[in-house]
């Protein structure tokens, strides 16, 4: 890849990916290490994405690299992903609301944190996050409802308390 192909892509692209890695790994540090790591991937690529399919191959990369990262046997500390959004939420929001919707959000398994990020956060359309994550549009409908309806009762319950 260009320089200058590199250094454009890598300025549009970069809170995009770190947003991604965050969202999954739970701590800025090694969302900083991620984007890293998926940068080197697209600077070492041969015939480089290009317009929107670069987008959707960034996507991709980030979301499997974080996976990978999960599953790595140096990981020893084991936390679950609702004990890192509360670590991590305290400087960001200012209204409990905020953290509330994001420390639920962060609670959901993987699989539906994922569709619901890209779907509502990046405003990938159901076909668009289908491709990215290689499902059928059916799976990204399906857990995009299951997601809803897990995320509104974590909300009811904490609403009661």
């Amino acid at each position: 890849m260009e320089t200058a192909e590199f250094t454009a892509a890598a300025e549009q692209y970069q809170d995009m990916v770190y947003r991604i890695a965050l969202s999954h790994l739970g701590n800025s540090q090694d969302a900083e290490d991620a984007v890293q790591e998926v940068f080197i991937k697209l600077y070492r690529q041969d015939i480089p994405p290009v317009g929107d399919s670069l987008r959707y191959w960034l996507i991709r990369v980030t979301v499997n690299h974080c996976r990978d990262l999960l599953r790595s046997p140096w990981r020893k500390r084991r936390v679950s992903m609702a004990e890192l959004a509360v670590e991590q939420t305290e400087p960001v929001f200012d209204r409990e609301e905020q953290r509330e919707l994001f420390c639920a959000v962060m609670a959901l398994p993987e699989k539906y944190r994922t569709v619901l990020y890209l779907f509502y956060y990046e405003e990938l359309s159901v076909q668009e996050t289908a491709e990215v994550l290689k499902l059928s549009r059916s799976a990204v409908t399906t857990r995009l409802a299951r997601a809803r309806a897990k995320l509104k009762e974590r909300l009811e319950v904490w609403q009661d308390e």
